[in-house]
């Protein structure tokens, strides 16, 4: 490297007052490339830093300076004050000894690059030597990577990590990520690779987004039989299946064939049962009887055609949008056959052009029948908002209202519809997804 052409470069910038002002010499590319070489080359070292991977015998020799990692890490200033001798052994895992040179060059420099599988171990090292601008970095940049296509098997292993290292910005960031787009997780092969803790927090959430109920017990019955964990775990999560989502047709069948029902049918027995008699009777009268935990009776964000409907907006910016589509009024099969049809209108412009702001559309879901015709249910809309290209698609985002996305403060808030390079945007058009979620109120106040 052509060390003093670095140091050379340099933005020359004046203040406005007259007669010239002040002048701002910026040197700092070449200083960074002395540093490095000053690394590289071991010049002027005082300390050598002997890496040992725990339980192998592999191990680095990195030749550092104490002034710049007393500098940057007061763990190191520590370390480096009751050493007896020139050399400085500290013990790391594999994957962390993998990754050291690029810890220590980020100390001299500032700056690393790094591939998905190697963050973690960054962190973990950014984080035991209390170099919290580093550890900041890296999660703000995992986080970001979380929410885009990110392949499933590395955002699980990052909530597992997250999980452990109590990061909860990370963790969230990773179970929203899996939560929204549960369909195509539950088809990838790294499902069956899931931890229990992981599964369990996935299964107890109303949030997650998939086809339908059933699609989510044979994947928890897949990877039961993969697994096959103890009888507590196992039956702890069969206990989290929403069955009363399932149809009775369905229910009965994955009663009699499913082997895993079959072998913990005692823990979950109470549960069929109350699933049966909501399926058979009318849902307000069942609830005078029932005293189970009201997620039973919940809905998730379901995407088959009898809980709502694709709806794709083009030229987002410009013109109102609508849909009209028909869901089934309730959950219950005693409602199965009863139809609600919804109006949902999308407009850019619902405020005059003079008060508004940019970027302020909502949407508004409305029934076109009667409210009499289903009295005693109240209805949570959710706007499922996905975007991507090349086949892949991922939420982006999820929005709860009863009418109006009015009654939420943040759609649509960060997208700028108005710009086609927006990364909600699917070829320049919003893509959502409308699901109806009928909530039978007389269950809810049975529950308290």
């Amino acid at each position: 490297t052509d060390y003093m052409s670095l140091w050379i470069r340099a933005s020359d910038k004046s203040d406005s007052s007259p007669g010239g002002g002040t002048f701002t010499l910026s040197h700092s590319l070449g200083l960074v490339a002395r540093l490095e070489g000053l690394l590289q080359q071991g010049n002027g070292s005082d300390v050598v830093l002997q890496v040992q991977a725990l339980g192998s015998d592999e191990a680095k020799t990195v030749r550092a300076h104490s002034l710049v990692l007393a500098l940057q890490s007061e763990v190191f200033r520590g370390l480096l004050k009751s050493r007896d001798a020139t050399d400085l052994v500290v013990w790391e895992s594999a994957e962390c000894t993998a990754v050291f040179d690029q810890f220590i060059r980020y100390l001299y420099c500032g700056e690393m690059s790094f591939s998905p599988d190697q963050a973690v171990p960054l962190l973990k090292l950014a984080t035991k030597y209390g170099v919290w601008g580093l550890r900041q970095g890296l999660v703000q940049h995992m986080i970001r990577r979380v929410a885009g296509d990110l392949p499933v098997g590395r955002v699980a292993a990052w909530y597992e990590y997250a999980a452990r290292a109590k990061d909860e910005a990370l963790r969230h960031s990773c179970l929203r990520r899996l939560s929204w787009n549960l369909s195509s997780v539950l088809r990838s092969g790294e499902w069956l690779r899931f931890g229990a803790e992981l599964l369990a927090t996935l299964l107890r959430s109303s949030d997650l987004v998939l086809e339908k109920e059933l699609e989510l017990f044979e994947a928890l019955e897949a990877w039961m039989e993969q697994q096959r964990p103890d009888g507590l775990t196992a039956e702890t999560l069969l206990q989290s299946v929403r069955y009363a989502m399932i149809p009775p047709q369905d229910l009965f069948r994955i009663q009699r064939h499913s082997p895993v029902l079959l072998r913990h049918e005692e823990s979950v027995r109470s549960l069929l049962y109350a699933s049966y008699q909501f399926h058979s009777a009318p849902p307000l009268q069942l609830a005078q009887l029932l005293h189970v935990n009201c997620s039973l009776f919940t809905p998730r964000n379901y995407l088959s055609p009898a809980w709502g409907s694709p709806w794709v907006v083009g030229s987002p910016a410009r013109d109102d949008r609508s849909i009209t589509f028909q869901t089934q009024l309730g959950p219950s099969g005693h409602d199965a056959g009863r139809r609600v049809t919804w109006n949902a209108l999308f407009s850019p412009r619902w405020l005059p052009l003079s008060t508004r702001t940019k970027g302020q559309p909502r949407v508004i879901v409305t029934p076109a029948t009667s409210g009499a015709d289903f009295a005693g249910v109240a209805f949570q809309k959710t706007l499922i908002l996905s975007s991507g290209h090349d086949g892949t698609a991922v939420v982006r985002h999820i929005y709860n209202f009863h009418q109006s996305t009015e009654e939420t403060t943040d759609f649509l808030a960060e997208a700028d519809v108005d710009a086609e390079t927006s990364e909600y945007l699917t070829d320049g058009s919003l893509h959502f997804h409308v699901v109806i979620k009928p909530l039978y109120q007389g269950l809810i106040a049975a529950k308290n």
